[in-house]
Formats: structure tokens, C-alpha cells, sequence
């Protein structure tokens, strides 16, 4: 079942509006040209290479296509194929007519999205170049900012810019504040001037300041960009000469309480507000070499699974906001699950199992940083080992059914080697560091049973279940749990997650997050910004913000 109003994450280039994809070589070009009449909603223009939600879909979409179906490229050159504007940001009169829920989650995802520059540039060897061909301002030197060089056309008239305070009450929210400072080291009180005026920072000055890599005047601009991509591209290890991976159409069906693909289930109980989100583990032989794997495609398991489970969070995430609790469950064989951890740790280095465990990374950091509870259920039939012994441990909560007169059917749960940093949250810890405050007695006890199966009583003494009720107090005991939890605040919830989960050291990562969620969310509720005189309300109207001048 499908409603007007329901976002879908799913494209393919052939429906692009907003972005034109090329290649030459180890080189892609991914060139911004917002159609200002494709809005994913009514009521604004998309002008001067303004975004909204719709955009970063297909942003996401093609930097995945790059990915996968074109490893020969190791350098992606971001620019714009409109006339001296780069990006002018998120359009405004979008973020004007929008709900407070909404902005905060196009803010999220376009993190994500931008994050997800960066961690192909670390992981993967993919590169990114920022070709500012004209002005760049908010959203869109946001954009640039999350590549790993800009260059800087020097024409006169192109400035980067991060306007948002001076002409609209909020914050550079996307990264922008984080990567002048963490990424790019400008002197704090550049930045300072640099985030409160409205004309921004061109020529000479921008690089003075350390906020473009390279300027270049019209006439040598294209041949300078292209030099420093293939001088980016031959830093990289991705492959001159592999077949790609077609990311085939998603296999889904969407009903009104249900989201059902082969290896993932949704299933919605609206009168509870909670949704039980099933992954089934591999079933049936399973390529262990990399010519199987390659022969499988988009339809080997991990990335399947990976690709199935991101669109699930984002359906879930942007298209059911009353739904706070997500009960997370898995289904499978825990054998099956382990085998499947040793073929990507055998071939981890091999570049189609290296962008597979990116995306399986990327997609779980997408859990951890949903503003929705989380609590697994171990039951029988479980297969909460290894990779999806993750899901459980980016959990608020797990339950561990023990079932001690019967061991065939009491649930089992086991860690791998790939729980110790295959897939490291944001932080850079791994979710068992995480749980551990990185504790090596706790840590060492684990490792000493890798690959074993566990049940409720042993992985609760070793501190990996939150409880271990057995089979006469199990139903009352979870009922009562999240009972109580879908009847608590939302937002108090959201920010107590938000403070637990995130219990490890501070970077970059954590701080654009942190940011989004508490400083930019509450200014997106003050007047100053959405009152009926507020800056993000009267911009583009001739009308003058009116501020309450008291500071909070």
C-alpha cells in the first residue's frame, strides 16, 4: 500500500531529477541540476540549486551506484552543471513550511548522507573533490565540506558561505560548524566572522582561511580539478578493471501495517506504537569464494540484507514518527551467521566485500542514531550472532528468553571477531567497547568464547543481555517493559537514548550529531527562528525578524 505522503528512498538514474552522473575513466562526475519544479512537496522552488529531502535521495543513490556498480572510479568529483552557482543549500522555504519533525529528520539524513563521503574516503578508498564553480552557500558548502578537497573557481563573484545565522536563526546544522573547526582547523574567530556574515568568503581570502584546498581562475579551472582528481585517484586501491555489481530494484512490499522484503519484515501494532522489525538470517548454501560472491551479485545475502535493512530504518524513521518502539528480532540459523562472518573476514580486503561490510557499517550507525527505542527479544528460533549480534548490541534494551529444561529450543546468541571493530559506530568504538566503557576483563572474557553458543544464563553473566527471564516470567516481563516505555515522553526519551548511547569519546562524527540533535533541535522550535516573525518564517517575505532579545 503506498499514500501520497509517503517517502520513498528507492530510485535508479533513469528517475533522476536533480543530478546528472558521468564517468571517464577512475573519475565520476556527479554534477548538480536541481530541477526547481521537482519538490518532493508542494508549496516552494527548488532555485539556485536549492535541496530539499528529495535531492539527498538521490545523492545517496548515486554515491551507492558509484560504489558498487562502478569500482573503477576512485575519485568523485562533486560540482554543479547550472551557471555560476554551486549550491545555494537547503531551500528555505521548504525548512518555512515544514514541520519541526521534518526538518530534523531531512537535517539527519543529510548528515548521513554527507558522513557517508567520509567514511568511503577512510574505508573504502573513494575520494571526493568539491569543484565550486560558482556560489556556495549553507546546505551546499556543507556539501563541499564533507569532500576531501575544494577547489575554488577565483572568478570575482564566487564565495563560500555559511549564512544560516545572520539570515535565518538557526544553525550551519549539516556539519557545517563542526567541519570548519574539527575537518578543515579555521581559526576560531574566522569562523566566528565567517558563520555571521551573509556575503561569504571568495578568491585569495577563502584559502587564507583554510576554507577551500586550491582556488583557480575560469580559464584553468576545468584542467586543474581534473588534475588533482587523478592525482586523488592514484591514493586509492579500488580496482581498474572489476566488474561492478548492479544495485537491482528492491524487492518490497509495503502494506498498511507491514514492510516485507525476502530477508527483512516490518510489522506495525498501532494500537501499541511499536514495531517488531525481523531480520531472517541466510538460509542455503552460501558463496564462500569471491567468484561466487561475485556471481551473486546484489542477491549475495550481506548486501542484500544491508540494502534491505537501511530502507527499512528510513521508511520507518520519516514515514511512521508515532511509532517510538522498535522491537528488534532475527530469525535464522546462528551457524549460518557465523560462516557468513567468516567469508567477509576472509575477504575483507577484496573491494565488492569491502564496500558490502560499509554498507552493513553505515546502515547500523543509521540504527544507532534513530531517535526510537530500541529493545531486542531473544526467542527461539534467534540468530543473534556475529554481524547481527550488532543489532542487539545498538539496542537500549535486550531480552534473552531462558528456557533451562529445554536446550534444543532455548535461544542461543553468539559473538564473533566481527563484534570487535568490524563495524564501529561513530565513535570508532565497537558497540561491545561501547557496552564495556572499553574494559579489558569484560572484553577478554568474551573473546574467550568467540563463536560459541550462548544461552540466556551465560550471556547474561557475561554482560550481554539486559535480562534473562525464563518461560513463566518472560510475557509478563517484556509486556510490562515496553508498556512502560511507549507511555514516557518522546522527546525526554530521545534525548536520554541519545546521552546512553553515545557514551564514548567525542569526534567529529559525534559531534555534528550531537549538534543536530540538541542545539539544532531546539532551535527549531525557539520563536526566534519559527515564531511568526521569526527569521526562518519572514525570510524571502520583506518583512524583518523579530527577535526576544533575551538570551537562553
Amino acid at each position: 500500500m503506498s499514500t501520497p505522503d509517503r517517502v520513498d528512498y528507492q530510485t535508479d538514474p533513469s528517475r533522476y531529477r536533480h543530478w546528472r552522473l558521468s564517468f571517464e575513466g577512475p573519475v565520476a562526475t556527479l554534477a548538480c541540476d536541481i530541477d526547481e519544479n521537482a519538490g518532493l512537496r508542494p508549496g516552494y522552488k527548488l532555485k539556485l540549486n536549492s535541496y530539499d529531502l528529495g535531492v539527498d535521495i538521490e545523492l545517496n543513490d548515486a554515491v551507492n551506484r558509484i560504489r558498487f556498480e562502478h569500482p573503477e572510479v576512485r575519485t568523485v568529483v562533486v560540482t554543479s552543471a547550472k551557471d555560476k552557482v554551486f549550491c545555494s543549500g537547503a531551500n528555505i522555504f521548504m525548512l518555512g513550511v515544514s514541520s519541526h519533525a521534518w526538518k530534523v529528520n531531512f537535517c539527519k539524513f543529510t548528515n548521513e548522507t554527507r558522513n557517508g563521503f567520509e567514511d568511503s574516503s577512510a574505508h573504502s578508498g573513494l575520494k571526493f573533490l568539491a569543484a565550486v564553480n560558482g556560489a556556495c552557500a549553507g546546505g551546499g558548502y556543507e556539501l563541499a565540506l564533507a569532500c576531501d578537497e575544494i577547489i575554488l573557481v577565483d572568478d570575482r563573484s564566487s564565495a563560500v558561505s555559511l549564512p544560516e545565522v545572520p539570515l535565518l536563526g538557526v544553525l550551519p546544522g549539516t556539519g557545517g560548524l563542526t567541519r570548519v573547526t574539527d575537518k578543515r582547523k579555521v581559526r576560531h574567530d574566522l569562523a566566528d566572522i565567517f558563520c555571521t556574515t551573509t556575503e561569504g568568503v571568495r578568491g585569495q581570502k577563502a584559502l587564507g582561511w583554510r576554507l577551500v584546498d586550491e582556488i583557480a581562475k575560469p580559464a584553468q579551472f576545468a584542467a586543474t580539478v581534473q588534475e588533482r582528481a587523478l592525482q586523488l585517484a592514484q591514493t586509492s586501491d579500488r580496482p581498474a578493471h572489476a566488474r561492478g555489481v548492479a544495485l537491482t530494484p528492491l524487492q518490497r512490499t509495503i502494506e498498511a501495517d507491514a514492510l516485507r522484503y525476502p530477508h527483512v519484515t516490518v510489522e506495525i501494532n498501532r494500537a501499541q506504537r511499536t514495531a517488531s522489525l525481523t531480520v531472517h538470517g541466510p538460509q542455503g548454501p552460501q558463496p564462500a569464494d569471491i567468484a561466487a560472491i561475485e556471481a551473486a551479485g546484489a542477491a549475495w545475502y550481506p548486501l542484500a540484507l544491508a540494502r534491505e535493512l537501511d530502507d527499512a530504518i528510513l521508511e520507518l524513521r520519516t514515514n511512521e514518527p508515532e511509532i517510538g518502539t522498535w522491537l528488534v528480532k532475527t530469525q535464522g540459523d546462528v551457524a549460518a551467521v557465523l560462516a557468513m562472518d567468516a567469508t567477509l573476514t576472509a575477504h575483507a580486503g577484496h573491494w565488492l566485500v569491502r564496500e558490502t561490510i560499509g554498507l552493513l557499517r553505515r546502515t547500523f550507525s543509521r540504527l544507532d542514531v534513530s531517535s526510537r527505542s530500541l529493545f531486542a527479544l531473544i526467542e527461539p528460533g534467534s540468530c543473534f550472532a556475529g554481524s547481527l549480534l550488532e543489532l542487539a548490541l545498538a539496542c537500549d534494551r535486550s531480552y534473552h528468553l531462558a528456557l533451562p529444561d529445554d536446550e534444543a529450543q532455548a535461544p542461543k546468541i553468539s559473538a564473533s571477531e566481527a563484534n570487535f571493530g568490524l563495524y564501529p559506530m561513530a565513535t570508532g568504538q565497537s558497540r561491545l567497547q561501547r557496552r564495556f566503557y572499553g574494559e579489558e576483563d569484560p572484553l577478554a572474557a568474551i573473546r574467550a568464547r568467540l563463536n560459541e553458543p550462548l544461552d540466556a544464563d551465560a550471556a547474561f553473566a557475561l554482560g550481554l543481555v539486559t535480562s534473562n527471564p525464563d518461560d513463566i516470567d518472560w510475557a509478563d516481563e517484556t509486556r510490562i517493559a515496553i508498556e512502560e516505555r511507549v507511555s514516557m515522553s518522546p522527546d525526554a526519551l530521545t534525548g536520554m537514548e541519545a546521552n546512553l548511547r553515545f557514551n564514548g569519546p567525542e569526534n567529529m562524527f559525534t559531534r555534528v550529531f550531537g549538534r543536530l540533535t540538541a542545539w539544532q533541535n531546539w532551535i527549531f522550535q525557539r520563536p526566534n527562528a519559527v515564531g511568526e516573525k521569526g527569521a526562518l518564517k519572514v525570510y524571502g517575505k520583506g518583512d524583518k525578524a523579530a527577535f526576544d532579545w533575551h538570551r537562553v
